[in-house]
């Protein structure tokens, strides 16, 4: 709670001088002085006079960045387009080659006769009967010349034989091989003319230029500003020693498109086109030769027997005199041996096709003028920027607002200003409750961060600060 004091009305006596002067010393012919009559003061409230900011709106103007223009468009001329026929190359006779068709047969060769063998054994582990064995066995009663095949014998075994001959099979039977040497052609060029001469509208544009303008966004202003002088205050009431400050105006630079040079056209001849065309002219016409190829043959290798084994043991199971010496010789097939062979036989010959090949045309697009080239005029509208202006709806004012005085005012109301003013981020001195100029220049500070009045510890800080 504060203090009620019963001397009010002497406080605003002694006050009123002080603010007068302070008026005359900051004198500015744009304020409003809302001071000539004092408040309606209760007892215990102390008023100051204080300096209520200008107030001033943001406002659109549109400014031309682009005047009008004009647009030029050129239509081109237009042609009718005719085809001409032209001898690109001669008839001329062509030869097809049909080739010598060739079938393939199979002859089956016998590359190792069948023959007879004497083995130890007629399984896969007997092995060829020595000729010991074989003596032996025709010496002791064996008919090794008739014996009959798988028959087995108790002697020893002399190994068939053979000999080995080359002899050549034919592979592949004569033929022929027909070359075609082609027709031979020259080639001469013809010029033809494929787009008649015209004349070409050329449209030049407009050429432009860029310019800048400077633009008054905010009128000059006078404000009052924070000063420093032979002392800091004028008194407990009034705040802190004010100085008027001429503010200049604010300018902005706008950059404006000019006409510099108007659209032009210019008629330009365009010369006729024409075109060169190679065509082929038969020189000599095709020939045919032929050519014979021998026939191919291939070597095969022949085994042929020499000589027959000899036998002279006895029949296997057979009894007889003698001792069995626990050598055995059997009779074995072998069978004769076969090689494939692949050869190619001439089916059908080769002969020749003539063909007569008509000559090549060729259709060239000629391009005549039609309708000539025409230009289309557009008006292209003037460009607009729109800029923010900052004009100002009341001026300044001084006007009456309940402050904290030193008869309103005690340690415990300015340590909860000086902690209030602290925990809004303004004030970092210490909370000793002692009003100071650190103390006003937070409060100061916190006034202008608000939107409020400046000039002291006015009412509406205490509110806003939730003091009282």
């Amino acid at each position: 709670m504060f203090i009620k004091s019963f001397a009010s009305v002497a406080v605003l006596a002694l006050l009123l001088p002080t603010t007068q002067a302070i008026a005359a010393s900051h004198e500015n012919p744009n304020r409003i002085d809302a001071t000539h009559t004092l408040p309606d003061a209760k007892p215990g409230e102390c008023y100051a006079k204080v300096i209520v900011p200008a107030k001033y709106e943001v406002r659109t103007e549109k400014v031309m960045v682009k005047p009008e223009s004009e647009k030029v468009e050129v239509k081109p001329a237009t042609f009718d387009v005719a085809e001409k026929p032209i001898v690109k190359k001669e008839g001329f006779t062509k030869i097809k080659v049909i080739p010598t068709k060739f079938r393939q047969e199979i002859e089956e060769v016998e590359i190792s006769p069948a023959a007879t063998n004497w083995v130890t054994d007629l399984s896969r582990k007997g092995i060829p009967a020595s000729p010991a064995l074989l003596a032996a066995a025709k010496t002791n009663g064996v008919d090794i010349e008739n014996a009959n095949v798988n028959e087995c014998f108790k002697e020893y075994f002399v190994a068939a034989k053979f000999e080995q001959t080359q002899k050549e099979v034919l592979v592949k039977e004569e033929s022929e091989d027909i070359k075609i040497t082609p027709a031979q052609f020259e080639e001469v060029e013809e010029v033809v003319t494929i787009k008649q001469a015209s004349k070409k509208k050329i449209y030049k544009p407009a050429e432009y230029e860029v310019i800048e303008e400077k633009i008054e966004i905010e009128p000059a202003k006078a404000i009052w500003k924070k000063g420093e002088g032979p002392i800091s205050k004028i008194d407990n009431s009034t705040g802190e020693i004010m100085c008027l400050i001429q503010v200049p105006a604010k300018y902005k630079i706008i950059k404006k498109t000019v006409l510099k040079s108007e659209p032009t056209i210019d008629l330009v001849e365009v010369p006729a086109k024409t075109k060169a065309i190679k065509v082929s002219k038969l020189v000599s016409d095709a020939t045919v030769d032929k050519i014979k190829i021998p026939a191919e043959y291939k070597k095969v290798t022949i085994t042929k027997k020499i000589s027959d084994p000899l036998f002279t043991w006895r029949k296997a199971g057979v009894t007889g005199d003698g001792r069995y010496t626990g050598n055995q010789i059997c009779l074995k097939e072998i069978p004769a041996k076969f090689a494939k062979i692949k050869k190619l036989v001439v089916d059908t010959a080769a002969s020749t096709v003539e063909e007569k090949v008509e000559a090549l045309t060729k259709l060239v697009k000629v391009a005549n003028v039609a309708t000539e080239a025409e230009e289309i005029r557009t008006k292209i509208p003037a460009e607009f920027k729109t800029v923010e202006k900052r004009s100002k709806i009341s001026d300044e004012r001084l006007e009456w607002r309940r402050v904290l005085c030193k008869t309103n005012m005690g340690p415990d109301i300015n340590k909860r200003i000086q902690q209030a003013l602290k925990d809004a981020g303004v004030y970092r001195g210490p909370i000793d409750g002692a009003i100071g100029r650190g103390t006003m220049i937070a409060v100061e500070k916190y006034q202008r961060q608000n939107g409020l009045p400046t000039g002291g510890l006015t009412i509406d800080v205490l509110e806003k600060l939730g003091v009282m």
